[in-house]
């Protein structure tokens, strides 16, 4: 799995290094119990403040995405991803609510909407 990172976006870059070794993992690239490459390593890889990949690692254990072992190091979490639970569902619902509302306004139909979701959803290899 590549990791890039856009330094011109606006989306802070521990976000954005959550959000790919999410998507990794989604899409099967990232299998439970692979090893993630460490703190160091990873920001000397991706030309990243090495705390900034902390904060994204520290983030991810908490959510359940990881697990961090002092002698294997990082690795995905090999047991159960976390699952739904309402404060997750609360969160999707007001992070897609102004985009849902941006699109609407943009004359997206809610078929064209759920058209999109679908492919995207398919593009991470799990249906």
């Amino acid at each position: 799995m590549i990791i890039q990172i856009d330094l011109q976006s606006e989306t802070p870059i521990y976000e954005q290094l959550m959000n790919q070794i999410i998507e990794g993992i989604a899409a099967g690239e990232l299998k439970p119990g692979d090893p993630l490459p460490s703190v160091r390593s990873l920001a000397s890889d991706v030309g990243i403040n090495l705390h900034t990949v902390n904060k994204a690692y520290t983030l991810l254990k908490q959510e359940g995405f990881i697990q961090i072992h002092r002698q294997k190091g990082v690795v995905v979490q090999p047991d159960t991803m976390p699952g739904m639970t309402s404060a997750y569902t609360e969160k999707l619902q007001s992070e897609l609510k102004p985009i849902i509302a941006e699109a609407k306004c943009r004359g997206m139909t809610m078929q064209d909407l759920t058209e999109a979701v679908a492919a995207m959803y398919r593009g991470l290899g799990r249906v």
